[in-house]
């Protein structure tokens, strides 16, 4: 099925945290960072639940329209050269613009055939070791990634021939979880006392067949507690598993709010 925006937002939403705090010169005293963000990120790739696969093609305008609520954020903590990190994400969305559904049943091409709303949890561990720290400093980075994603799905045009789930069902409901792996680097170079550029990269796998992500961006400290953060991400899961299927790329600008103490 061709569903521009099931799983949009909170792919769209997940992302930019792990690589935006803020990295100063290596102290013996904690540092703390606070960092709510938002990804404003299209979508391109393909989902499926239960057997059923979507196309799935949405610009972040399209993302809009369909969110019920959400929140996402990220947490720091910093000693000598040693960073952690914390992520937590929650999305739920509900969609009735299904199209070019596909599955046991064959192909159908039908705007609203399905009803659906799913629901998505991303949890994040991560911790970092600074490598270099010159007048660039590089970071190594590993994490975890636990992602969680519950979704129901109702025939909404019962009249239109072959759009059943797999038994002949009308409804279905799906929920499955999986935890990945992924090492990276991050750079950071300082233009002044008040501008830094970050890049970052990282790739892996366990749950997904892969992962990978990368991000270009620059940090603004306005004050001394307070930094803007905002560039560019892609973010890529190839997920599949008993019927379930995440094949997917976010990718857009990303714009965050760092907060010190």
């Amino acid at each position: 099925m061709h569903i521009k925006k099931l799983f949009a937002i909170p792919l769209v939403l997940l992302g930019c945290s792990a690589n935006q705090a803020a990295f100063s010169a290596e102290s013996d005293s904690w540092q703390f960072e606070a960092t709510p963000y938002v990804f404003a990120a299209a979508m391109d790739g393909k989902v499926g639940v239960r057997g059923v696969t979507s196309d799935v093609d949405a610009s972040f305008s399209d993302i809009l329209d369909d969110l019920n609520s959400g929140f996402m954020g990220f947490f720091t903590a910093r000693k000598g050269p040693w960073t952690f990190g914390l992520e937590g994400v929650y999305m739920k969305l509900s969609d009735e613009g299904s199209k070019s559904v596909s599955g046991p049943f064959g192909q159908v091409t039908t705007d609203g055939a399905l009803n659906l709303t799913s629901k998505l949890y991303v949890y994040q561990g991560s911790f970092a070791y600074r490598v270099l720290d010159n007048t660039t400093a590089i970071d190594m980075v590993g994490a975890l990634r636990i992602t969680k994603l519950d979704t129901d799905a109702r025939v909404a045009l019962s009249t239109t021939p072959g759009i059943v789930f797999p038994g002949g069902a009308k409804s279905a409901s799906d929920s499955d979880s999986w935890t990945d792996a992924v090492v990276g680097v991050r750079a950071l170079h300082p233009l002044n006392e008040q501008w830094s550029l970050l890049g970052y990269a990282d790739v892996g796998g366990g749950g997904s067949d892969l992962t990978y992500q990368f991000m270009v961006g620059a940090n603004w400290d306005f004050t001394r507690d307070f930094s803007a953060k905002a560039g560019y991400r892609q973010l890529y899961w190839d997920y599949k598993d008993d019927g379930t299927t995440w094949d997917m790329t976010a990718s857009g600008p990303y714009l965050g709010l760092g907060i010190r103490f």
